[in-house]
């Protein structure tokens, strides 16, 4: 999984949205990082919390530190908030390898 990018700083808006269309393309707003992101997944932690984005063939197509936005094509198979942190989630994997 590739690292990207923490925008806390250079955000300008605090709003949130997503807008996908026909399940190919997807734009959110209000991304303050991209923990990180393969062809299965993506992590964002945005203004509501931790987004897990799972699909096929997913791609970043824009991003703009900026203004918080991320823009993802590819085939889009689900969208989830979750409560836990990027490193709450790497160390729950681990704990349950190596118990």
């Amino acid at each position: 999984m590739n690292q990207m990018y923490d925008s806390t700083n250079s955000r300008s808006a605090d709003g949130h949205d997503i807008v996908m269309q026909g399940r190919k393309i997807m734009e959110i707003t209000g991304v303050k990082q991209v923990e990180s992101f393969d062809s299965e997944e993506f992590l964002l932690l945005t203004v509501m919390g931790m987004l897990v984005i799972k699909g096929e063939n997913l791609q970043m197509k824009n991003l703009d530190v900026d203004r918080g936005l991320v823009a993802i094509k590819g085939r889009i198979s689900s969208l989830v908030y979750t409560d836990q942190s990027a490193g709450d989630k790497s160390k729950g994997l681990f704990s349950k390898l190596f118990k």
